[in-house]
């Protein structure tokens, strides 16, 4: 049976269960620029799949009331989990591999979230409650923007430099404008608490970011990643920076590898 997305395999040794990533926003699997480019040495250990979801990279599109949904993206994993699998994701990619992980936790190895972009979960807390209110407005209040106006939209907002607009990121750009909201996603934590594999979480301390992202993004993210790792009993690592997968690969690219160790035992 084809796959429904494509992916990008890393051949490693096949004595070990793989490990399928899911991407963020705006990126696609083997991008080094957001995505898992940067953990192409963990084939050292084992197969990697680096996922484009739907809309990204080199995956179709989709078809309906969004470019790109965290529901069709977990049922699209299920299949590439084969036999068994360690999912990681990053950001939108994270609440699809919860949903994923969540529905087939039978297919799952362990789980890793990377500043994962669920806020509901913490919406108690006043930060959160204050991201998601601005979400949900900014949301309603869209303006019509070509793919270039939201790239280079999205990074001024926050003091970040536009990444360049080659044809790959401006349709990222292109489904990320589309996108089913996955910050407002109700995602269940109660499967994953009691898997039985480990998780972990891995969020940014943010340093380094510009004040405005720090206080916009980073502060629900870390708030939300704290909760969703306190409730699913997840280890949370937290290191420097605010792209933890890009900024520090090899810091986390060890506590992936020590994380899968740690479930394949």
């Amino acid at each position: 049976m084809t796959p429904p997305v494509h992916a990008t395999v890393v051949e490693g040794p096949t004595g070990a269960p793989p490990a399928v990533f899911l991407h963020g926003v705006l990126s696609w699997g083997d991008d080094e620029v957001y995505g898992f480019g940067n953990q192409r040495p963990l084939a050292a250990c084992r197969r990697l799949l680096l996922v484009d979801r739907r809309g990204y990279g080199d995956s179709p599109d989709l078809d309906g009331p969004h470019r790109s949904d965290y529901v069709v993206d977990a049922e699209d994993v299920i299949p590439l989990l084969g036999d068994g699998a360690h999912l990681v994701g990053h950001s939108y990619g994270a609440v699809a591999a919860m949903l994923a992980a969540a529905a087939r936790p039978d297919l799952v190895r362990s789980l890793c979230l990377v500043q994962p972009g669920a806020l509901r979960p913490a919406e108690g807390h006043p930060v959160v409650a204050d991201a998601l209110a601005r979400a949900r407005a900014a949301t309603a209040a869209m303006p019509d923007l070509t793919p270039e106006d939201y790239l280079r939209l999205s990074t001024d907002a926050v003091g970040l430099p536009a990444p360049e607009p080659t044809p790959h990121r401006l349709r990222a750009a292109r489904a990320t404008m589309g996108e089913r909201p996955c910050w407002d996603a109700d995602v269940p934590l109660e499967p994953l608490a009691a898997a039985g594999w480990p998780v972990l979480v891995v969020l940014g301390d943010w340093t380094g970011a510009p004040a405005r992202y720090r206080r916009l993004a980073g502060e629900p993210l870390i708030a939300a990643g704290g909760e969703i790792a306190w409730r699913v009993g997840a280890e949370l690592l937290t290191v420097p920076g605010y792209y933890p997968h890009v900024q520090r690969a090899e810091q986390v690219n060890a506590a992936l590898e020590a994380l899968w160790a740690r479930a394949d035992a």
